[in-house]
């Protein structure tokens, strides 16, 4: 009897309730949420193309390396080839001086004897023009291995410059995002054990915030202690400026109470997202392009349970600090 009599006043509530709700603001916030959704997607796809590309470079340089190891080697085998073909070079050269003694010593002998010595002499000559133009040959194809071996130990030494760059700047970011765990944590230690956590995760510092510390049942409007643990975060959030600020609201998969300006728990999660920025920006410098506010409704539980302790769970607004990666960007577009 009930689930009719739900089926028959559901239409006139939701008459009633986007007569309450301008549609220009319920347009507004519907696209709020969508560029909350694309910009977290274009970070997950920003942080999954870093990735590649790091990993890209390591395998670049480790090729790289490999090519320069063969050139080494092949490099040192030319080498020592041409102090072989060197040496020989010398004892040809030698030959041929006793040749030339040879000669002089039989210019007055047979005339075929020295016919022969002359064909030799020549024959002798020859052998020794083309040892000469081989090893000249050799010394070219040296200088041009030489001269691409300088080449690629330059480009690796800038990729290895690139990713020892790549590397600090994430040890910074990394530094950094555990510096500003602590900070938070010591600023809101008064609050933990009241529906506070501060975690890390993936790179991100996390600040849990459950319902019964901000909100009443169904309200998106902030109590007084939530609004000073905000305050709190605040402060350390003004002083870390390199840090964005994304606040997602959370609810359980409890439909909100007809008849009130909220049409479902997106609305609900999105304004109570916007109502966290606003007391975010209240009595701070926070620069309005650091921050974004999204809802996940239901959509996201921490327990997928439908006992009273994990919808207490799920309804809960999250605070996610990342470190921005201008200056990683800015090396990779280099590239």
């Amino acid at each position: 009897m009930m689930r009719y009599f739900s089926r028959l006043i559901l239409p006139a509530v939701i008459l009633v309730a986007a007569s309450c709700v301008p549609a220009k603001h319920f347009q507004e916030v519907r696209n709020d949420k969508i560029r909350a959704e694309q910009e977290r997607d274009s970070l997950l796809i920003n942080n999954k193309s870093l990735e590649v590309k790091l990993t890209e470079l390591e395998s670049a340089v480790l090729v790289m390396d490999q090519e320069i190891q063969r050139f080494i080697r092949d490099s040192t085998d030319r080498a020592f080839r041409l102090r072989s073909r060197t040496d020989e070079l010398a004892r040809v050269t030698r030959q041929l001086n006793d040749l030339q003694e040879a000669q002089e010593a039989l210019v007055k002998g047979s005339a075929r004897e020295t016919t022969r010595l002359l064909q030799q002499l020549q024959e002798t000559q020859k052998d020794l023009i083309a040892r000469e133009d081989r090893l000249k040959e050799m010394e070219r194809d040296l200088t041009q291995k030489e001269g691409v071996l300088e080449r690629m130990a330059d480009d690796l030494d800038a990729r290895i410059a690139r990713l020892t760059e790549v590397e600090a700047i994430l040890a910074r970011q990394d530094s950094l995002v555990h510096a500003l765990h602590t900070k938070i944590s010591s600023a809101l230690r008064g609050f933990e054990g009241e529906g506070l956590s501060v975690y890390e995760k993936n790179g991100k510092v996390y600040v849990s915030l459950q319902e019964r510390l901000l909100f009443p049942t169904g309200s998106t409007v902030v109590n007084p202690g939530g609004v000073n643990a905000l305050k709190e975060l605040g402060q350390v959030l003004e002083a870390n400026p390199e840090i964005n600020i994304l606040i997602e609201g959370h609810t359980d998969d409890v439909p909100v109470v007809p008849g009130t300006r909220l049409q479902d728990n997106w609305d609900l999660s999105v304004l109570r997202a916007t109502s966290i920025v606003r007391i975010l920006l209240e009595d701070t410098d926070i620069c309005q392009t650091r921050l974004m506010a999204g809802g996940r409704g239901e959509f996201m539980p921490l327990d997928e349970n439908r006992t009273p302790e994990a919808r207490s769970k799920n309804r809960r607004t999250e605070i996610i600090l990342t470190p921005r990666l201008d200056e990683l960007f800015s090396i990779l577009d280099s590239n």
